[in-house]
């Protein structure tokens, strides 16, 4: 009996004991709460793995606590622990994103600004490639023209040459510019009266009208006769064509192709003097050599 209330007395002690432990602790709660929160954010958990295992260590030693019946103050203080370390994986975990968008846009800015210098220096490049070609391009024509120049100055100088040495020439065969060409004339001098056959003081005359043939092998004439207005109409332009064709037959005979020579018969027609004078009608009858003008003609004084 006696050991009967004891064993009843002991256990309404435990019993007692029991019912004074708190079921519940609210500063435990909150962290488990606060820690939870914490490990179930994927960027805490990516970001603040070391932050948030302290918070889950604290967490646990506070349970520890709790569950030992550790005085309220110790539990508390741990469950304090736990909540600020869960906060403080939050924070660190914020804080990390954020500067992992700060850099983010650092270098999105840097790369925007880098393609801009890229494309400033490209842009410069090419401005400068343009600028260089368009040089190149300019110096080209410069040189082009000046080719150019040269040659046409060379090609003045040597036609200055020709007009040059054709105004000797032509001098020398006492010729005239006309609106027909270049003219050189041979008086009566060369033939007898009324006659057709050259005389041998032409030969002079005849023979620097060759060389000028050799010399100009691009000119070609026309050999016109001439007589004055003594006898018929019908025997002076015989004459006239028997002389022309006289003075034909000669150049041939000095080198001058006949291809380059025609002939005319122009009789007393275009007289260059009156026929009422012997000096006048000394002067119509007469042969004349019509070049075929040329482009230095034009030059020639």
């Amino acid at each position: 009996m006696k050991t009967r209330l004891i064993v009843l007395s002991t256990l309404a002690a435990a019993l007692a004991a029991c019912s004074s432990v708190p079921a519940r602790n609210g500063e435990l709660e909150s962290a488990r709460s606060r820690v939870t929160a914490a490990g179930s954010n994927p960027q805490v958990t990516a970001l603040a793995p070391d932050e948030l295992k302290r918070a889950n260590d604290s967490l646990r030693m506070a349970d520890q606590a709790w569950t030992a019946g550790d005085k309220s103050y110790r539990v508390d203080h741990l469950a304090y622990l736990a909540n600020q370390r869960a906060v403080i994986a939050q924070q660190t975990a914020m804080s990390k994103a954020a500067q992992a968008v700060t850099a983010g846009a650092a270098a999105e800015r840097d790369k925007l600004r880098l393609e801009a210098r890229t494309n400033e220096v490209d842009a410069a490049q090419q401005k400068l490639a343009t600028a260089q070609q368009a040089n190149v391009q300019k110096t080209a024509e410069l040189a082009a023209a000046d080719a150019a120049a040269q040659r046409d100055q060379a090609r003045v100088a040597r036609r200055d040459a020709r007009v040059s040495d054709l105004e000797m020439q032509l001098q020398a065969l006492n010729a005239k510019k006309t609106d027909k060409g270049m003219v050189v004339t041979l008086g009566d001098v060369l033939f007898d009266s009324g006659k057709s056959q050259l005389l041998p003081a032409s030969s002079g005359n005849l023979g620097k009208l060759a060389d000028f043939f050799k010399r100009n092998p691009q000119r070609s004439a026309s050999i016109e006769g001439y007589t004055d207005s003594m006898g018929g109409d019908a025997a002076n332009q015989a004459l006239s064509e028997r002389r022309a064709g006289a003075v034909k037959m000669a150049l041939v005979s000095l080198g001058v192709s006949s291809d380059r020579l025609t002939t005319q018969a122009h009789g007393e027609a275009m007289p260059v003097a009156s026929n009422d004078t012997a000096s006048g009608r000394q002067m119509n009858r007469r042969v004349e050599i019509v070049f075929a003008q040329t482009a230095d003609d034009v030059a020639v004084k």
